[in-house]
């Protein structure tokens, strides 16, 4: 897997995947429509990609899933706002891949930040398990940290 910036004729496809990845978020304790905000706006993620958040998970020449990431050099973080990988890849190891790629593009970030609602088992179990730590629970989100220096870090 390799992650690139999004091209501009891949937006509505990126929307497609972004939509029937967060729609089987009830399947782990989420509610009909609990989705991330602007899951489904084509017009918001061309802003992202406009603005160089927006990237596309690729595997060869197939487009798998996408990501929402803000670099930070001043601090040298990077906030990750969302990921999906399409649900028809689902349970495939992608997520993980996903992840890989979005830490390897940014080798001088020593600190990696995500949110993800609290009944989300899912991901919870998912973040916990390549390596991010809780930082705090706050109005219904569990904020994650991962460091490069941290002995569970893969970096």
């Amino acid at each position: 897997m390799y992650i690139v910036k999004a091209e501009a004729d891949q937006i509505e496809k990126i929307v497609d995947m972004s939509i029937r990845a967060f729609e089987t978020d009830v399947n782990v304790g989420g509610a009909k429509g609990n989705c991330p905000p602007e899951f489904d706006s084509v017009e918001w993620h061309k802003q992202m990609a406009r603005e160089g958040h927006l990237y596309q998970a690729m595997i060869g020449k197939d487009l798998v899933g996408g990501a929402i990431v803000f670099p930070d050099e001043t601090k040298n973080s990077i906030y990750i706002g969302r990921i999906f990988i399409d649900s028809i890849y689902h349970r495939k190891g992608y997520g993980i891949c996903l992840m890989e790629c979005i830490e390897k593009e940014f080798p001088w970030a020593a600190e990696f930040n995500l949110d993800t609602p609290c009944w989300n088992e899912r991901t919870n179990a998912f973040y916990k398990k390549i390596g991010y730590r809780i930082i705090k629970v706050e109005d219904g989100f569990v904020f994650y940290r991962k460091r490069k220096s941290e002995p569970n870090s893969k970096n």
